[in-house]
């Protein structure tokens, strides 16, 4: 039996591992809030789906990825649990401030056995990372995320951020400071939303 998520085939480990990940989410958000409560019934098409699709843009081939703001562990763990099949040696840094969260994805990559590193602090005062990849998810506007991104990621690296309706608008405010090349594509779950591929990030006028 073919096993397809957000259009792609997985296999039976990587969608065990997602159902796996699905219920730890489901259990520990009825104590820490991982995600919003009212968005639990739509759990696996309107977090771990639409997570999903991220890893399909992301670069053939890379060592070091991290997601910043990582709070319930969506796409950082969804992305590591891809990466187990695909990109095997790469490692994963999920930042997360709150320690609580940072407890549930230390949880979640232990059970997981994923090559995962948490780290509790904040994103712009966090050790460069040096990333290949950058992701982040519901986490800020396109104009707060890129130094955020800048500051972890390599010069040739790749920054992924999935984006909701107002995307046009936030892309044309972040282009009044910042520099860099963009591709867009359709989501797979929301018609309305984008995922951004961007690259070459850097102050305007630096």
């Amino acid at each position: 039996m073919s096993l397809q998520i957000a259009g792609r085939d997985v296999s039976r480990e990587t969608f065990d591992r997602l159902i796996h990940f699905r219920d730890l989410v489901t259990k520990w958000t009825r104590k820490i809030n991982l995600i919003a409560p009212a968005t639990l019934p739509h759990i696996w098409e309107r977090h771990i789906v639409d997570s999903a699709q991220t890893y399909h843009f992301a670069p053939e081939s890379f060592s070091r990825w991290v997601d910043i703001g990582s709070g319930g562990g969506f796409p950082g763990i969804v992305m590591a649990i891809y990466a187990k099949e695909h990109q095997k040696a790469a490692h994963f840094t999920l930042i997360e401030s709150d320690q609580r969260k940072a407890t549930f994805l230390r949880t979640a990559s232990r059970e997981l056995d994923l090559h995962a590193t948490i780290l509790t602090e904040r994103i712009e005062v966090a050790t460069p990372q040096r990333a290949d990849v950058v992701s982040a998810r519901a986490l800020a506007p396109l104009s707060a995320l890129l130094p955020m991104a800048e500051r972890h990621i390599t010069p040739n690296g790749t920054a992924l951020f999935p984006k909701g309706k107002s995307v046009a608008e936030e892309i044309a405010d972040a282009r009044q400071s910042w520099s860099f090349d963009l591709e867009q594509y359709p989501s797979f779950t929301d018609p309305a939303a984008r995922l951004l591929v961007i690259q070459r990030i850097s102050s305007a006028g630096a």
